[in-house]
């Protein structure tokens, strides 16, 4: 096999698996809304009671009339009463002052929206996606917006998915356009590869993020400039990060058995060491960009393999060890909002 050949199957397969748990997750979801009133309610808080204090933002996932709307509950009791926003979301990520919202609207030719939300969940821009909504997250103040979605049909792989992701001002402002056309810098040379895949970011401010790329056969942590337009590789086989809340650590997803199959566990990194920790006790299977609860805790989701349509959100202490418990039931796409 050429090594031209080898790229393709390389990128073919991590974003096939990507794209096909999202996609789980959007049909699963569409299959169970005729069975949705028949289920019982989860139990309701009013919105006000919770969006003053630290707490966390996520998808519903329950198979009742709530099922794919944004739900908040306490930090401190996340499994108890939760609150509904009346926003439905494909994806969602949330700040104090505003939320982004990723949207696959039903019809006989699907489409995908982008959607920004102020702080008391009413729409203030909207754009058109390319694609499959799968990741998006905002920067620590909110400024920023950042969406990866799955898209079809670009040059270096016409018959397969590929992912666009974009970088812009909250409120439809200032646009970067799609990060693969950043200068790439890989082990201190630039390059420009053709096969390149850029997803999952995490940012650091409102210039400097980390994320995920892909090329050679490899996939790179790198750290992103938006002002000087780079992506700078940190380190090698790291995807989907998420940035700690002390900015020491960045945790991201692993493929623990490269060359039979793909299979994911949690790896932490220290930023200023290298130093990478893998959480052995950790979810294999994970496909979820993974989120900070705490400086030692991380939350993540997973789908339940018996409800198909249902998924859970998960925590886990960053030790290597330590056993994962159930945080919230009947959640996705959480975030903590402090």
């Amino acid at each position: 096999m050429s090594t031209r050949a080898r790229v393709l199957v390389f990128i073919a397969v991590v974003v096939a698996i990507a794209v096909a748990a999202t996609v789980y997750v959007v049909d699963q979801g569409r299959e169970v809304r005729a069975e949705r009133a028949a289920e019982p309610e989860a139990e309701q808080t009013p919105i006000a009671e919770v969006t003053d204090g630290p707490r966390i933002v996520f998808r519903h996932t329950g198979l009742d009339s709530q099922y794919g709307v944004v739900a908040v509950v306490p930090l401190d009791d996340p499994g108890g009463p939760r609150a509904f926003t009346g926003v439905s979301c494909n994806r969602v990520a949330a700040r104090p002052d505003g939320a982004s919202c990723l949207i696959s609207n039903d019809g006989v030719a699907a489409s995908y929206e982008g959607v920004e939300l102020d702080a008391d969940w009413q729409q203030v821009a909207s754009n058109d996606l390319p694609g499959i909504p799968s990741r998006t997250r905002l920067s620590p103040d909110g400024t920023l917006v950042a969406t990866t979605v799955f898209v079809a049909g670009h040059s270096y792989m016409s018959t397969g998915f590929s992912t666009a992701t974009e970088v812009h001002e909250f409120g439809d402002g200032e646009r970067w356009g799609n990060l693969e056309k950043f200068q790439l810098v890989v082990d201190g040379r630039e390059v420009n590869p053709v096969d390149r895949n850029v997803w999952g970011v995490t940012f650091v401010d409102d210039n400097t993020f980390y994320a995920t790329v892909a090329t050679g056969g490899r996939t790179w942590l790198v750290e992103g400039d938006l002002a000087e337009r780079t992506l700078t590789s940190v380190s090698q086989d790291a995807e989907c990060p998420s940035l700690s809340p002390d900015g020491t650590r960045v945790a991201f997803k692993v493929d623990v058995d490269p060359g039979r199959r793909v299979e994911w566990q949690i790896a932490v990194q220290d930023l200023a060491t290298g130093e990478r920790t893998l959480l052995e006790a950790g979810p294999r299977g994970l496909d979820d960009q993974v989120e900070w609860l705490d400086d030692d805790t991380l939350i993540y989701g997973m789908p339940r393999a018996d409800e198909p349509g249902v998924t859970d959100t998960w925590a886990v202490d960053t030790t290597p060890d330590a056993a994962p418990q159930l945080l919230i039931e009947q959640a996705w796409s959480a975030t903590v909002v402090r």
